[in-house]
Parts: structure tokens; C-alpha cells; sequence
């Protein structure tokens, strides 16, 4: 179910938002402002999991649409988020071994668009994110999908690692993008699978590259070395696509 993004300035009507269980996917806050209010909308951003960024007074005069943010400006998200349930019930109707996409900690709302336009063309049943330190469903996210939103259950959870481990349980191996790795022809990706995806910067995290079955490294031949995380997550996915189709 989609509902329009809402950008929410000042500081009891953010801190409402938060109270009423609307979800909240980013919080802008004054950088230096460390008086009561602000600091209770941080401790509410953090206990629902929002990405917190402290920006000086300009950025936020930027993104304050009616100027009146009063050292704090919220983007609500722009899609209700789906369940894990959602993604197994989608594979189960198109009688196929479910295929996620686990995103660890990507920030990029135009990496999080595409990797989202990307599962849905590679016939990936979902995808899951973190609460924390990671971008949300946000108006810039939904664009870039190019429209693939609306049929890609994306689901938010808190700890991605718990979440790993329940899915283990029910039969998913879990294959995560990391230059050291084998390279990714000499893997077996086929059956009920996870493809992990790390943060723009740092990559798939320690805790969650542990998690991991496997650890698989795109061949380069360029004279840099690494991919754009939506870039890295498109070649492996496909080629979790080419086993799957080889094997029929």
C-alpha cells in the first residue's frame, strides 16, 4: 500500500509524528543544538530505528518547505513496508524458491531505488533493510525504482542478523558481494537464496559477512577496485539468475 511522503518541520509536530507510530525513515537536526526537545526527538528517532543526520542551519533552511523548522526537519517514508511473510507468499504463489536481497547499511537512496528496480527484473521476491544507518522508502527511493515499488515487497527490520539466522532455518543460504571472496562462476547459487549487499563505503559489515554461506567476488580487470554497490548487487544477482535458469 503506498502513501505520498511528508516532509514534517518543527519540533512538536515531528515529535507527534514519532508518538502516533507513523514511520519516520530520516531526521534532520540543527548541528550544535543539544536543548530538551531536540534531544527527545533524537532519542525517539533512535528507539524507531530513523537515520539521524545533524546538518547546519542552511541545510536545513533548504529543506524546510514552509521555513519554520525550528532545528528540525523529518521525511516520512513514502511506502508502507512489508513482512518477511509477504516475501515467502509471494514466491509460494509463483512456485518458486524464494530469492532476497538483504541490504546492509546502504545510504544512498539512488543505490536503494535501483536495487530495488534491479531484485524486481531478476525475479528476487524481496527485499530487507535495517532500521539503522540505512536509507528508507523515501519519494527519491520510489523514483529511482522506476515504478518497481509497487510490486517489490521491501521489508525494515532491526537486526539483520536475527533475521539471517530465521531464515537459515527455513532453508535460505546466504551469499554476500566481497572482492576477497571466490569468484562468483565457481559458486553454487541456485535453490532458496540471499544475496547480501554492503554499505557504499565499508561494504557487507563483519557481523554480517559471519552470517554469510558464501562470499563471492566479481571478476575486474579495470584499473579500480570496486563496483557501485547497485552495480555489484545487478551482476550477482544475475548471475543467481543464469544458474537458476541453466538449471531449469
Amino acid at each position: 500500500m503506498r502513501y505520498e511522503e511528508s516532509v514534517i518541520e518543527g519540533r512538536n509536530a515531528v515529535l507527534e509524528a514519532f508518538r502516533s507510530g507513523k514511520t519516520i525513515d530520516r531526521v534532520f537536526l540543527l548541528k550544535g543544538c543539544q536543548d530538551g526537545p531536540i534531544l527527545t526527538i533524537a532519542r525517539e528517532a533512535r528507539k524507531q530505528g530513523s537515520l539521524i543526520q545533524y546538518v547546519p542551519k542552511e541545510r536545513l533552511a533548504n529543506l524546510s518547505p514552509g521555513g519554520k523548522h525550528q532545528g528540525v526537519v523529518a521525511y516520512a517514508a513514502a511506502y508502507e513496508y512489508a513482512s518477511v511473510e509477504d516475501m515467502f507468499a509471494l514466491a509460494k504463489e509463483r512456485g518458486e524458491d524464494p530469492f532476497l536481497f538483504l541490504l546492509d547499511g546502504i545510504e544512498d537512496p539512488h543505490n536503494l531505488g535501483a536495487i530495488i528496480r534491479t531484485a524486481n527484473l531478476a525475479g528476487a521476491h524481496g527485499v530487507i533493510i535495517p532500521k539503522r544507518r540505512a536509507v528508507g522508502l523515501t519519494a527519491v527511493v520510489a523514483k529511482t525504482s522506476a515504478g518497481a515499488l509497487n510490486y517489490t515487497p521491501v521489508a525494515k527490520v532491526s537486526n539483520l542478523t536475527a533475521v539471517m539466522e530465521e531464515l537459515k532455518e527455513r532453508g535460505l543460504w546466504f551469499v554476500c558481494a566481497d572482492m576477497d571472496g571466490q569468484p562468483m562462476y565457481d559458486l553454487e547459487l541456485t535453490g532458496p537464496m540471499g544475496l547480501v549487499i554492503g554499505n557504499e563505503g565499508n561494504g557487507v559489515s563483519r557481523l554480517v559477512r559471519e552470517h554469510c554461506d558464501m562470499t563471492a567476488a566479481i571478476p575486474m580487470k579495470g584499473d579500480i577496485d570496486s563496483l557501485n554497490a547497485s552495480v555489484a548487487a545487478g551482476v550477482l544477482a544475475y548471475e543467481i539468475v543464469r544458474q537458476r535458469w541453466k538449471k531449469g
